[in-house]
């Protein structure tokens, strides 16, 4: 039986991918058991403390990954980076760096009495790697300079030949915008205002070469992409990593850190600025006390700036030392109410300014804007920082501190916060939320984000993430209580943002609960790139917990100062939980803890399940067909009791192959693509024909391939970008994005002409996207202009004979239509047509001339459902549902739900596993497959009935 093709090429509410989800330093590469940490026996949960004079192997490196208890002497002269590197050649037989002069740089050295901490990027043949970090600790004191220990990541294994790029940086920047913009699933929308569509308002900004630590090495061009979301309008800054050779986008995650929540869409950018105080701020009278009332009625002291037209600005300038008032840290803090929060992410808002009052008494105005705690909190936390571990400002040099106070997201409320990579930026509120600087927990987060970026440097995806997320949670939460007075023992003193509401009591409010007791065995969720970044803030707590515990029973003085040496002087970028817990343990040792503090701090790390093979416990109700899929976003697809997917090998080191398998799980997959080095992706079979796209450094090109082997055809380019594809008979089907406009069309072409064409022949501002074939019939989602505004709908094409059939959708009023599926019975589609309700959407179907309309699942009321993408046999129809959160949670990731044609009986769960169950491709009968998140990496599994309710 021959089944519809699925998947989606248009841009979603909400994106989720296929990029794998593995642990530590795999959930960062992309594919998923590429790079897993070993887990040093000395660690184990058997009640030893950490060792003196231990050296823990990394399992992917001969570079060790710990080394504590060290006391090797080096000369005392000279700078500590030279006497770092000294150390690592001379015991090159334990370290295995090749001239660590020429392939570490020098990223950066802290000194604090005695102790001295060199960071060190390793770079392969002048190239950085990412995530190759090393660190040297030593100790300098009586003329003496002595070695106490070494951590981190080398990656000995890379043997690139070649570090020169074949794609050109605007053919990176180009596919890296497309990656970015064309998201798999979601509805095709128009806005409630003017019936238009958001146009693509994104930009890409070369970062130079990196090389991804998987096998022999990748070699990418960094690209940041920033901007607005074009669907959701929400702020947008992603760092995509294209690959050098063929171009295609291997891997990419948000560098946005935000404090959780998800919001409501957000508007243009509206210029940049320098962010420079403006020139006449000549210091006047550099410090002077100003009076405001915070959120919470208190009445407080803030420092504020009087400059040279007697105006006084929320500018604190009282971190300089008294003889050196001109130089050195300032806290400034920004009236950016109204300012949309895309404007805001990596860039500047034009023409915004401190906030400012004409006498120093800061009335009610500026509570209700937030700038008064946002400004008070932004001292408290920098004083946190340098009275507790000398650090001068969220740098380490006292660079300036900045904060935006009050933007907005689309002209709505925007209830979250974030740090950029160069300030902290707080969204209005509203509603039930104040502005989100009105906690100061949230504040403290925000920072730590900024200090973590120049310390461990924690890369925010994956498990390196989420040890990213707790750090900031656990030391923003640290500044909140000790701020605020607060004993430890206070059942509610692990709460994060439970001051935000306006009349939610303190748990009702809590985005997060550091007491929430999570741990690894029942809670951790493996989860897409594409969601909550791998699991940032899923999987934070398990983490965090833990060391909360430890504050707990240790004291806060003791705790923070384990925890902000394990962070600054132990932790590399690609960390995982068991790294994490390592690094903490040393560094409790290295401060002197007794064997019983050291105990504690072990006790509270096992109580969370971060324990030595903790991952191998994670079960699944599915069966698996193919495990670690090392593959980034192509997704999968079914037909003919076959199945197509992308894979690479298992170091993550070849190129993404095409492979063809049974949908049963029996026999072995067989390769169907060139081995010419490209990146194939996108992969659809109908059972009897293979599709697929090449990626190379001069284009996209779609190829074919009999099931049953012959000779690989290739059918012509596809431009600069594509979303996915779908293949059935003699017909392929496709997604373009246009670049110039941000706008999808969808194109076909015919196997056995060569005859091609875009159904909505690439006109603007028409758009086309969520393509399905069979029997020469090509079903889409459709945007496009009348006299009386724009009109949605789901269109059906005869191929053909050209003819073109809409199906029985309310053009006038349906504000977004989702994924079609074409099958023996007609047409399915995603239809929403209520913009008051929650998110839901109804599940609809038609024959192909439109007759006989059925709702499968209903908008609202009982069975509806929030769904996202579907896929669909004859018996059956699967739905990928995706609820808007205001927190992560396992129930607000993807999942599959399923039902009958004529909706008897309602949609009943397909698989009750965590994490992400995303790509969803229909087999024969009820059968289905996806790419499974729940073990930590990208499986392919299968499901041959619903479980039922979970």
């Amino acid at each position: 039986m021959r089944n519809s093709v699925r998947r989606a090429t248009g841009t979603p509410k909400r994106p989720v991918g296929g990029t794998a989800v593995g642990h530590g330093v795999a959930a960062l590469l992309t594919a998923a058991a590429l790079l897993l940490t070993g887990v040093p026996a000395a660690f184990a949960s058997t009640g030893a403390t950490v060792p003196t004079k231990d050296v823990a192997p990394d399992a992917h490196t001969e570079t060790p990954s710990l080394v504590s208890g060290l006391r090797e002497e080096v000369p005392a002269a000279g700078s500590p980076a030279d006497a770092a590197r000294g150390h690592l050649k001379a015991k090159k037989g334990r370290y295995h760096i090749a001239d660590p002069a020429g392939n570490l740089k020098v990223l950066d050295t802290q000194t604090q009495g005695q102790r001295e901490t060199v960071r060190l990027q390793q770079r392969h043949e002048g190239v950085p790697v990412l995530g190759g970090e090393y660190v040297v600790r030593m100790e300098k004191k009586n003329g003496e300079r002595a070695v106490t220990g070494t951590s981190g990541k080398y990656f000995t294994e890379l043997k690139l030949d070649s570090v020169t790029p074949e794609v050109s940086e605007r053919t990176a920047i180009e596919r890296a915008v497309a990656a970015v913009t064309s998201q798999p699933g979601g509805l095709l929308r128009r806005s409630a205002e003017d019936g238009t569509t958001s146009e693509a308002r994104l930009s890409g900004s070369a970062r130079g070469l990196v090389i991804l630590p998987q096998g022999d090495g990748v070699l990418t061009r960094h690209i940041t992409v920033t901007g607005v979301n074009p669907t959701d309008g929400s702020p947008v800054r992603q760092e995509v990593y294209v690959d050098g050779r063929s171009g295609y986008p291997v891997l990419q995650y948000s560098g946005i850190k935000s404090f959780g929540t998800k919001t409501a869409a957000a508007g243009t950018a509206d210029g940049t600025t320098d962010g420079k105080i403006p020139s006449d701020t000549v210091a006047d009278q550099p410090v002077v006390k100003g009076t405001g009332i915070r959120y919470n009625g208190e009445k407080t002291e803030v420092n504020l700036y009087r400059d040279t037209k007697g105006v006084y600005q929320t500018i604190d300038y009282s971190k300089r030392p008294a003889d050196a008032p001109y130089s050195g840290a300032m806290l400034a803090t920004y009236d950016a109410r109204g300012r949309e929060a895309g404007s805001a992410a990596g860039t500047w808002p034009t023409g915004i300014t401190t906030f400012q009052s004409t006498t120093p008494e800061l009335g009610k105005d500026f509570t209700d804007a937030g700038a008064i705690d946002a400004h008070w909190a932004a001292g408290k936390v920098y004083d946190y920082y340098k009275d507790n571990f000398g650090r001068a400002g969220l740098d380490g040099k006292d660079g300036y501190v900045y904060s935006l106070v009050g933007v907005v997201s689309n002209g709505q409320p925007y209830n979250n916060a974030f740090w950029d990579g160069t300030k902290m930026v707080y969204g209005q509120g509203g509603g039930e939320y104040r502005t989100f600087s009105a906690d100061t927990d949230v504040v403290g987060h925000e920072m730590t984000h900024g200090v973590i970026e120049h310390t461990a440097d924690l890369v925010y995806a994956g498990q390196s993430g989420a040890l990213n997320e707790a750090l900031a949670d656990y030391f923003g939460n640290a500044i909140d209580v000790e701020t605020g007075s607060i004993s430890m023992e206070d059942p509610d003193s692990g709460l994060l943002g439970e001051d935000l509401c306006v009349t939610r009591g303190p748990r009702e409010c809590a985005l997060r609960d550091l007491n929430d007791g999570a741990t690894t065995s029942k809670d951790f969720l493996g989860v897409t790139f594409r969601g909550d970044n791998g699991g940032v803030h899923l999987n934070s707590t398990i983490f965090s917990g833990a060391l909360w515990d430890m504050r707990q029973d240790l004291g806060g003085d003791l705790a923070d100062r384990i925890v902000y040496r394990a962070l600054s002087a132990y932790m590399t970028p690609l960390d995982g939980f068991t790294e994490g817990r390592a690094a903490v343990l040393a560094a409790a040792q290295e401060l002197g803890a007794t064997k019983a503090q050291l105990a504690v701090v072990k006790r509270s790390f096992d109580a969370h399940g971060i324990v030595p093979g903790w991952e191998k416990a994670l079960g699944v109700d599915t069966d698996t067909i193919l495990s670690k899929v090392n593959v980034a976003g192509t997704g999968v697809g079914a037909g003919g009791g076959k199945y197509a997917v992308s894979n690479s090998d298992a170091r993550g080191n070849e190129p993404y192959s095409v492979w063809l398998g049974n949908t049963s799980g029996q026999g072995r997959p067989q390769l169907m693509s060139e081995n010419n080095g490209n990146y194939n992706v996108y992969a659809d079979t109908d059972g009897t024909t293979v599709a697929w796209a090449e990626y190379s450094s001069k284009g996209i090109l779609l190829k074919t391939r009999p099931v049953k082997g012959g000779v690989v055809k290739t059918l012509g380019g596809a431009g600069g970008s594509l979303s996915a594809l779908a293949v059935d008979g003699d017909y392929v089907v496709y997604t373009v994005t246009d670049p110039t406009t941000g706008l999808a069309h969808v194109g076909y072409i015919q196997i056995s002409t060569g005859r091609r064409a875009l159904v909505d022949g690439g006109r603007t501002p028409w758009s086309t996207s969520l393509p399905s074939v069979r029997d020469g019939k090509i079903a889409y989602a459709k945007l496009w202009p009348e006299s009386t505004g724009f009109k949605l709908g789901v269109e059906v094409l005869d191929a053909a004979t050209g003819r073109t059939t809409l199906m029985p959708v309310d053009k006038d009023t349906t504000m977004g239509v989702g994924q079609t599926a074409l099958t023996d019975d007609g047409v399915y589609w995603i239809e929403d047509a209520d913009i008051t309700d929650t998110g839901q959407a109804s599940v609809r179907r038609a024959r192909l001339d439109g007759s006989d309309p059925v709702t499968v699942t209903p908008e609202s009321g009982a069975g509806s459902l929030y769904a996202y993408s579907l896929t669909a046999s004859d018996e059956a129809v699967s739905v990928t549902t995706l609820p808007p959160a205001t927190s992560w949670a396992n129930d607000t990731l993807p999942k599959l739900y399923q039902a009958t044609p004529d909706g008897k009986g309602g949609a009943r769960r397909v698989s009750c596993n965590r994490g992400d169950q995303v790509f969803a491709t229909a087999a024969e009968g009820r059968r289905v497959l996806w790419l499974d998140g729940t073990t930590g990496y990208t499986n392919l599994v299968k499901r041959d009935r619903p479980a039922g309710a979970c």
